[in-house]
């Protein structure tokens, strides 16, 4: 099989399209899946460059496609599946690939064994690791209800664009933050009540508008350097999810001054009352975190029915690995990346 392969940590150059042998599925617990497309990750580009902690030489976190073998029969033959992590890319050969062995507790079926999907391969492609983060961070994590008030901090990211449409469906009053005014018109075509130009201190000048009310949750996703600050903009009871890293992965702060130096001190800096918690997507397939409780499939149909606007901002062919990771790496994405594999 063909397979896009790191031949050594450095630029994208090094993803390399080789011949090597098929993999097969012989263990009960995995499946042996003909991939059709897969999405692009920034974790896939900290593999490329040799800065994540794990990762193998064929990367690639997600994926759909078609079940080919499944020893323990967990899945038929011919069924339409979206997998993700699981070890994908990291301790186990990757999605760019034209075909993976994956842990079953990390497959979700799109449908039933040779049914066509209601999306293309292209647009099924954008979802599994973007919208079953998004949905876990808001239903689970957040537990985001109808009416609620929620500030998404790093809205426009592909990431950012899932949580947006799944919040703004279930019937919550969506704030959304980014660092171009121009990706403004963008995010009130998705939905979103309200649009705020990210700032490090965004609690500051909220607090001092008018008849300004705390949110009922926070999804942080620019990370370290402001989640201290979200931490403030959220009413007693409320809750923060720390679930990204756009402004980098720099440790959080202390207060101002010498504590500066030693990080983050709850005592000082975070309000009494309010939930701080984490949501990292290498969780799933877990016993507390199954992608089965994701609802893949009727994510998958709402976009079908035009419900949710969920389409790739780019798809490219196998062989322009390098152009999409050019694009991730420049900042150029403007939505989800999806390549074709057959």
């Amino acid at each position: 099989m063909k397979a896009i392969v790191i031949s050594e940590f450095g630029p994208v150059e090094n993803l390399v399209i080789q011949d090597v042998p098929k993999p097969s599925a012989t263990i009960p617990g995995t499946a042996l899946i003909r991939i059709k497309a897969f999405g692009i990750n920034h974790a896939e580009m900290h593999m490329r460059r040799g800065e994540w902690a794990e990762s193998v030489p064929i990367s690639g976190i997600e994926c759909v496609g078609i079940i080919e073998e499944c020893p323990g029969g967990e899945f038929a033959q011919g069924t339409p599946v979206a997998a993700l992590m699981g070890g994908l890319g990291r301790t186990i050969p990757g999605s760019y690939a034209e075909y993976t062995v994956a842990n079953t507790s990390n497959i979700v079926a799109l449908g039933e064994p040779n049914e066509q999907l209601p999306l293309s391969w292209a647009d099924a492609a954008a979802l599994p690791e973007s919208y079953a983060t998004a949905w876990t961070c808001l239903f689970r994590n957040l537990k985001l209800q109808r009416g609620q008030r929620i500030l998404i901090r790093g809205a426009t990211s592909s990431f950012g664009r899932a949580a947006v449409n799944l919040a703004v469906d279930a019937g919550a009053i969506v704030t959304a933050t980014s660092r171009s005014e121009t990706k403004f018109a963008a995010l009130k075509a998705l939905g979103v009540s309200k649009t705020v130009l990210e700032t490090p201190d965004l609690s500051k000048n909220l607090l001092k508008s008018h008849g300004f009310k705390k949110f009922d949750s926070v999804l942080e996703l620019v990370g370290n350097s402001t989640v201290v600050d979200s931490l403030r903009l959220v009413r007693r009871d409320g809750y923060v999810c720390l679930a990204g890293w756009l402004g980098g992965l720099d440790p959080i702060k202390g207060p101002p001054g010498p504590d500066e130096l030693h990080g983050f001190n709850p005592l000082l800096q975070m309000a009494s009352g309010v939930h701080l918690n984490f949501f990292g997507s290498f969780v799933f397939g877990t016993e507390e975190f199954p992608v089965s409780d994701v609802p893949l499939r009727s994510i998958m149909m709402k976009v079908a029915d035009g419900r949710i606007d969920a389409k790739p901002w780019k798809t490219f062919r196998f062989d322009e690995i390098h152009d999409a990771h050019r694009a991730m790496e420049n900042g150029e994405a403007n939505g989800k990346m999806v390549v074709i594999v057959n």
